[in-house]
């Protein structure tokens, strides 16, 4: 077991049997210091009982203690009942705990429409805290994992000028993974004594620049969550312009690396493409831009074989509602130059492109001629694999 949770975070996680897996599906993390927390949900408007309950936590300004996750149960258009269970979970967390109801946050996944199984939740949220600092982020990563093909998660030290912090990142999301929210629950953590005002406004324009940068099949599901909790069992406080402005690099460059693996394992994928507009009249062209082109099942498929069709990337463009004059766009498919000034070009480079399009990394590079507006984004592409998952998922 690795410790590479920050200062005053411990881990448990045990096996509720929520679904036919031989693994643990129920995770525990709980701080010994209250924490201050940032979150941001789900845009979809049938938003789970669990979503529910942690917006409740966050618009009342408290601190809490703890967050338990689960896979295989997500609690979503269950109404007051999926409620009502929430919070006998938090209830009798907290008496394990010896923290109050409010304090514990809950995350969830798995299949819309079925309730919890409270029998199997209170047999196993008795053995949970027993095993508080038996797991480390990994162990909590996989305990609510679903189609993911590997765990998602990621430490880093910060050193600031009073000393050092931790930074810890968990996530799962393979498959209903899109921009506002993508299809995800995450956890981060940290040991840094920051403020709230400070938390909240990095978290929410890191996660911005990150998670909500990502595509694979353009679905937002009921139970997307990520939730940032802050200890400061370090001691150590941003003093410094300085402190805070690199304390806010780390956080996007760590979020940054946890969402490309949530594309790099999209269901049935092989391929991360990488999505660069430059020259859009302002941000806001450039994000519908960039996601046109992200979500375009015809560019998906043609990345995941390997064909040079860029005219699809061209096309996406083209509808994406951007006012863009041909005679004015580039286009790049691999560092190769594929169409300029309405015209293609380099049109003997198909052989080499060919074998570019071989590599994990994609890149498409898209210059619209009208402005300094640019915007990034990750996709993956699209392959037989995920009919396949996704056709029997309930089974």
């Amino acid at each position: 077991m690795k410790d590479d949770l920050p200062k005053g975070f411990r881990a448990a996680t045990v096996a509720a049997k929520f679904r036919n897996w031989n693994r643990d599906d129920l995770g525990l993390i709980f701080s010994d210091l209250p924490c201050v927390l940032a979150a941001l949900f789900t845009r979809n408007i049938f938003c789970a009982a669990p979503v529910i309950v942690c917006k409740e936590i966050l618009a009342s300004g408290r601190t809490i203690r703890a967050v338990v996750a689960n896979a295989g149960q997500a609690n979503s258009c269950t109404g007051a009942d999926g409620l009502k269970d929430c919070r006998e979970i938090q209830e009798i967390a907290a008496k394990d705990l010896g923290v109050a109801p409010d304090e514990i946050a809950l995350v969830s996944t798995g299949v819309i429409g079925a309730r919890f199984d409270m029998a199997k939740w209170r047999e196993a949220l008795k053995k949970l805290s027993a095993g508080l600092g038996k797991q480390d982020a990994e162990g909590f990563t996989r305990s609510f994992m679903t189609t993911d093909a590997f765990p998602k998660f990621a430490s880093r030290d910060i050193e600031l000028s009073a000393g050092n912090v931790r930074l810890t990142v968990m996530a799962k999301g393979a498959g209903m993974i899109c921009p506002d929210m993508a299809t995800m629950l995450c956890v981060v953590l940290t040991d840094a004594a920051i403020t709230r005002e400070y938390w909240r406004k990095f978290f929410i324009k890191e996660v911005d620049a990150s998670f909500n940068r990502v595509s694979v099949d353009g679905d937002t599901s009921t139970n997307d969550t990520i939730l940032g909790l802050a200890n400061g069992a370090s001691g150590v406080e941003l003093i410094s312009d300085g402190d805070r402005e690199l304390f806010r690099d780390e956080l996007g460059q760590i979020l940054k690396k946890v969402a490309y693996m949530l594309v790099q394992d999209g269901e049935g994928s092989s391929k991360v493409i990488h999505i660069d507009i430059e020259g859009a009249a302002d941000e806001a062209a450039a994000k519908k831009a960039a996601r046109a082109v992200a979500g375009s099942q015809l560019v998906k498929t043609a990345i995941y074989g390997g064909d040079a069709n860029w005219g699809r990337i061209i096309n996406a463009v083209g509808y994406s509602g951007v006012d863009v004059r041909p005679d004015e766009v580039g286009l790049y498919l691999c560092g190769i130059e594929r169409f300029r000034d309405g015209v293609p070009v380099n049109d003997n480079m198909e052989a080499e492109l060919a074998e570019k399009l071989k590599e994990r990394d994609i890149s498409v590079r898209i210059i619209l001629g009208k402005g300094d507006g640019k915007y990034s984004m990750l996709s993956s592409d699209l392959g037989r694999e995920y009919v396949t998952l996704n056709s029997d998922y309930r089974s």
